[in-house]
């Protein structure tokens, strides 16, 4: 009597608490070992690994550095885009964050200036610009695990949990660097507002050497992802590209350029509000470029009040977009933006309340631009680049917005005397060129992510499905 026919078995999928989990742990510790970065490049590296400027240019050459990055990152989207486009979203997010955590750890080892010269601020750089080269492959891996894996309906829902990373990361870094502040205080007499001996000679260290522990967590978690089958329907099919970054600049430039022009507003204010503003807060109000003249630690906790309305409406933003859609909300958003880098002076000018204010409004409109654009950006292009074509729009965006953000910022701030006005009106006219931009844009609610797909001979970098992944 013959066997009864048996059906294969189900392909295993992953569960939605692991598809969550898994987006949003890597980009928080991503996020965390960048904003540990910025909070040092402020606090600490000036001092550190440029003692021998004037304070204006030890902060602008730290930020400088912050920037290098920046360049960084779309090398990064090309290199993990490529790895995976071809092979798999699993194993290219595994590698980005191990990436990322080699080198913030090894910058919590580095030799100052003091001790090894040029070649510690050699380092340095060596070692932001990994951070920046992990980075550019780590968001749209995230964002990918996100919304291939997410019902069509609840994808911007599901984008916003590697959109929660930066919030999230913010907090831990900042609040860790805060304990250690506070268990390291400056002598009595001193400048609150400065970092204490002990804490330029190893406290800052912390942070950094921190990060390995969050990283373990991190690769456990993913270790236990499988592909999506959005991305296993397209390797089955043959359509796999051999040159994933060819196809993207041939048949999906205009994507390319608008997603770029999307997400610049975005990171003009992130950087703004993360970076900038710590330099603007702290600084001393009969400075030669007077700031606000809090302490770092009364500044910072203003900082993580206003980043809780950053998580709260990175979530809100997310079921906003799915409703009225990704462009419909995003172009009143970026609006609003326009209108808030106009209003820094008054603002300002209420004092402590008005401080607290701009701070909140702020962090609210970050959250409410960033969250959508974890959906948005996939959208914009086919699976076969999808890793690729999101990874550089948002990268690209990264060195138009937040690698000259902070050091534009810095400059308009002396150029005003230490007003922030101009630092505004700098805020606002990125604004109107993503409003512009998504004016032209079109609306990416509706579109499927299996769509889109050119037949497997259609372009000669295709790749057939048994050679495309070893």
């Amino acid at each position: 009597m013959p066997a009864p026919a048996t059906s294969p078995a189900p392909a295993p999928v992953n569960s939605r608490s692991r598809v969550l989990v898994a987006s949003l742990i890597g980009t928080t510790i991503e996020f965390y070992d960048f904003y540990i970065y910025a909070t040092a490049a402020v606090l600490v590296f000036p001092a550190l690994f440029f003692p021998n400027s004037d304070p204006t240019t030890a902060l602008l050459s730290s930020f400088a550095v912050f920037g290098a990055a920046m360049v960084a990152r779309p090398i990064g989207a090309v290199v993990f885009g490529h790895l995976g486009d071809r092979l798999g979203r699993k194993g290219t997010l595994v590698a980005s964050l191990l990436t990322m955590g080699i080198a913030t750890f090894l910058i919590g080892v580095l030799p100052t200036y003091e001790q090894a010269g040029w070649i510690a601020t050699a380092l340095l750089v060596l070692m932001r610009l990994a951070q920046g080269f992990a980075l550019g492959g780590e968001w749209s891996g995230a964002a990918l695990v996100a919304t291939e894996n997410a019902p069509k309906n609840k994808r911007a829902l599901y984008g916003t949990f590697p959109q929660l990373g930066a919030p999230l990361g913010f907090i831990i870094g900042n609040g860790l660097f805060l304990i250690i502040g506070a268990l390291l205080p400056s002598a009595a007499g001193a400048d609150p507002s400065q970092p204490s001996e002990a804490f330029l000679s190893w406290g800052w260290r912390i942070p950094f050497l921190f990060s390995a522990v969050m990283v373990v967590i991190g690769l456990w978690v993913r270790m236990r992802l499988v592909e999506a089958p959005v991305f296993s329907k397209t390797r089955e099919a043959g359509l796999v590209r051999k040159l994933p970054l060819a196809t993207v600049f041939r048949n999906h430039w205009k994507q390319l350029v608008l997603g770029t022009f999307f997400m610049l507003a975005t990171y003009v204010l992130f950087y703004l509000m993360t970076t900038f503003s710590l330099s603007y807060g702290r600084t001393a109000t009969d400075a030669a470029v007077p700031g606000l003249g809090y302490s770092y630690t009364t500044f910072v906790l203003m900082m993580i009040f206003g980043v809780l309305f950053f998580a709260a409406f990175t979530l809100i933003s997310g079921p906003l977009a799915d409703k009225y859609g990704r462009r419909a909300t995003l172009i009143w958003v970026t609006a609003a933006i326009l209108v808030f880098g106009l209003v820094w002076v008054p603002l300002i000018g209420m004092g402590t309340l008005g401080v607290v204010l701009w701070l909140v409004l702020g962090f609210t409109l970050m959250g409410m631009t960033f969250g959508p654009m974890g959906a948005l950006l996939p959208e914009l292009f086919p699976t076969s680049v999808r890793y690729t074509g999101s990874g550089i729009s948002y990268n690209v965006s990264s060195i138009l917005g937040a690698a000259v953000a902070p050091f534009i910022a810095v400059a308009l701030w002396e150029a005003a005397d230490g007003s922030p006005w101009l630092v505004g009106v700098y805020l606002s006219a990125m604004s109107l060129l993503t409003l512009v931009s998504l004016l032209i844009g079109k609306e990416t609610k509706d579109t499927a992510l299996d769509e889109g797909e050119a037949p497997a001979t259609a372009d000669r970098d295709e790749v057939p499905a048994a050679t495309a992944v070893p």
